[in-house]
């Protein structure tokens, strides 16, 4: 049985260790939108944090903001403030690792864009083979070490000759 209603990510959620950096890096650098924010998060009396959140009753949430990023899903991006056995930046190896991709028109316009505002890119962009092939990607760094990818496969990728369910791709409608 699947989700009811389901119809897609709606958001992803991140947490950063300086709020106005990560604004800074994902408007004027990325180009995504500012939406909006909500104050300070704390709850001192009760495991209300512990109970939905999953982390330190204590925990204290500065500020989280939400990003439209183009036609992808919205970004919801927390700053809490740091604290006692607050662990580093996961690897992609990592349990928990993970990275989010941009699709791009033009990948080699946007490493160049991703260089000249001093973002580290890591390595050149390579060309996917196997059912990927047609799609080049990159990974890099945002400020605070979390990584990201730039892919772009503007002919499309080897798989969907054949599928029976495609991957989402901005060029598509949505079914």
């Amino acid at each position: 049985m699947t989700l009811p209603g389901l119809r897609g990510a709606e958001h992803l959620g991140f947490t950063v260790p300086d709020m106005e950096e990560a604004h800074r890096f994902l408007v004027d650098v990325i180009g995504c939108q500012y939406v909006y924010s909500l104050p300070t998060m704390r709850h001192d009396d009760s495991d209300w944090m512990q109970e939905h959140l999953n982390v330190d009753p204590r925990s204290v949430v500065e500020e989280i903001r939400f990003y439209r990023c183009g036609t992808g899903p919205n970004f919801e991006v927390f700053e809490y403030r740091a604290h006692e056995g607050q662990r580093d930046q996961p690897r992609n190896s990592d349990l928990g690792g993970h990275h989010i991709a941009f699709y791009v028109d033009d990948l080699d316009s946007a490493v160049t864009h991703l260089r000249e505002n001093d973002v580290r890119v890591l390595g050149e962009p390579t060309a996917s083979r196997n059912a990927s092939a047609g799609q080049r990607w990159v990974y890099f760094l945002s400020p605070w070490g979390m990584q990201f990818e730039l892919v772009s496969y503007p002919e499309g990728k080897a798989y969907e000759q054949d599928a029976p369910v495609l991957l989402w791709h901005p060029a598509r409608p949505a079914e």
